[in-house]
C-alpha cells in the first residue's frame, strides 16, 4: 500500500473559473494556466462564499505576477445609503444615551432628593447625553475597523467601509478617517457632497483616509 501524501491537489486549491458567463471547473493551478487566465476574471475556491476577480487574491497575484487593481466603479455604496446608515447610527447610540441620562437621573432623585438638587440633577443628565457625539465616534472607528466593516446602520443598508482595494481598514486608518469627518462637516458639510463629483463617491473624508464606501457584493 502506499504511503505518503497524494500528489492531486486539495479542493481547497482548485479554483472555479467563469468562462463567457458560466462557472467551470474546479481547476488547478496548472489547469488556470492553460486557460489564460486574466486579472479580472471571476474565481472562486470551495471556502470563499463569493466570486472574486483572480487579481483580488494574493495566492493568484503570487503564482499569476497580477497586479492589485481598486474596486470597479459598480460597488460604490451611493449618498442615500449613506446618510440612511449615519441616521440610524445616530438614533441609536442617541437613544441608548438618552435612556442611560433617564436611568441616572431617577437614581441621582434616589440618593440626592430635594428641589434644592434638581440643577445639579438636570447638569449631570445633560452632561451624561453631551457624550453622545465621542461614544458615535469611538464606536464608529471600532465597527468600521471590525469584522464586519461597518456600523449597524451600515450593515442594514449593506454597504461597508474599506481601502482602495477592498480590504478591512485597520484601526488607525478607521480613526484618521472618522477624525476627518471633522473636515467634511467644516462648512455647512460641503465636504460630504463632494461625493457627487467624483467617480468613486468619496467624501472628504474618504479621500483624506485613502477609503471607499463600497456595497455588499452578495447584494448584487
Amino acid at each position: 500500500m502506499q504511503t505518503g501524501t497524494t500528489s492531486d491537489p486539495s479542493e481547497s486549491d482548485k479554483y472555479i473559473l467563469v468562462i463567457d458567463g458560466k462557472p467551470q471547473g474546479p481547476f488547478t493551478i496548472a489547469e488556470l494556466r492553460r486557460h489564460q487566465i486574466k486579472p479580472t476574471d471571476f474565481v472562486k475556491t470551495s471556502g470563499m462564499v463569493d466570486y472574486k476577480e483572480a487579481h483580488e487574491l494574493p495566492a493568484l497575484r503570487a503564482l499569476f505576477g497580477f497586479a492589485r487593481r481598486p474596486l470597479p466603479l459598480q460597488y460604490f455604496g451611493s449618498f442615500d445609503q449613506r446618510a440612511i446608515a449615519a441616521a440610524i447610527d445616530w438614533l441609536l447610540v442617541f437613544g441608548i444615551f438618552v435612556f442611560a441620562a433617564f436611568a441616572v437621573m431617577l437614581l441621582l432623585y434616589l440618593i440626592i432628593p430635594g428641589d434644592e438638587h434638581r440643577d445639579l440633577r438636570l447638569a449631570i443628565t445633560i452632561g451624561i447625553v453631551a457624550l453622545t457625539p465621542i461614544a458615535k465616534f469611538i464606536y464608529s472607528v471600532k465597527a468600521e475597523s471590525g469584522p464586519k466593516q461597518g456600523t449597524l446602520g451600515k450593515q442594514l443598508m449593506r454597504i461597508k467601509v474599506c481601502d482602495m482595494y477592498g480590504d478591512p481598514l485597520t484601526t488607525n486608518r478607521s480613526l484618521t478617517r472618522n477624525a476627518a469627518k471633522l473636515a467634511s462637516v467644516a462648512i455647512l458639510f460641503t465636504g460630504y457632497l463632494l461625493c457627487f463629483f467624483n467617480k468613486k463617491q468619496q467624501c472628504l473624508h474618504d479621500m483624506m483616509a485613502d477609503t471607499l464606501m463600497v456595497k455588499d457584493r452578495l447584494d448584487n
